[in-house]
């Protein structure tokens, strides 16, 4: 079966560059053998979280289906004050058990690399027991970009490439062990907890 990837892009720009490497990188997953699906926040925004949200109203229901249909997730985002956008950071407050056993890669549009925004989405993501590949993809759209809005970075190219096959390779491996460890009786497993 092919590994089931989600993308969220949650920049707040109608043309974003972050969001635009997102589609990118999905339609090389594609080719990679996964099936994809986008989660665009700018088009489809969810509420801001409450602890009394109920999952089937206004947009959260869409974007609970689709994490729940995922077998790993792509974050996107673009480097606020060294941090992810707020409509990301509210996306992720939603989730918590839905994240466990998924891998996750990270993609940030930065003029300064945005390491410290792909650490504060591992740690968020580390914290609800999800997996997360041990390198992200940071653009630079005034050097990676030419006016038409094309990919004139070879080394990125080749990143992007690398990225979506180890997506699928590791997510595959790390998907498939965490559902045969639910479905089993093993108990020295962190999927103990979340067997129903």
């Amino acid at each position: 079966m092919p590994l089931k990837v989600l993308g969220v892009g949650s920049s707040m720009r109608k043309d974003s560059f972050s969001t635009e490497t997102l589609k990118i990188i999905l339609d090389k997953v594609n080719k990679n053998d996964g099936d994809t699906r986008l989660l665009n926040l700018y088009s489809n925004p969810v509420p801001m979280y409450t602890a009394e949200f109920n999952e089937k109203l206004g947009g959260i229901k869409h974007a609970v289906e689709l994490v729940n249909w995922a077998d790993a997730i792509i974050l996107a985002t673009p480097d606020y004050h060294g941090s992810m956008a707020g409509s990301l950071k509210n996306f992720l407050d939603y989730f918590w058990a839905e994240f466990a056993g998924k891998t996750f890669g990270y993609l940030c549009s930065s003029h300064e690399k945005g390491l410290t925004v792909m650490d504060q989405m591992r740690t968020a993501i580390r914290q609800c027991y999800g997996w997360s590949l041990p390198y992200g993809i940071s653009i630079n759209s005034s050097q990676d970009f030419n006016k038409d809005r094309e990919i004139i970075n070879e080394r990125l190219l080749g990143r992007l490439e690398s990225f979506a096959r180890d997506l699928v390779v590791y997510g595959s491996l790390i998907s498939n062990q965490f559902k045969k460890d639910l479905n089993s009786t093993i108990q020295n497993s962190y999927a103990v907890h979340y067997r129903k």
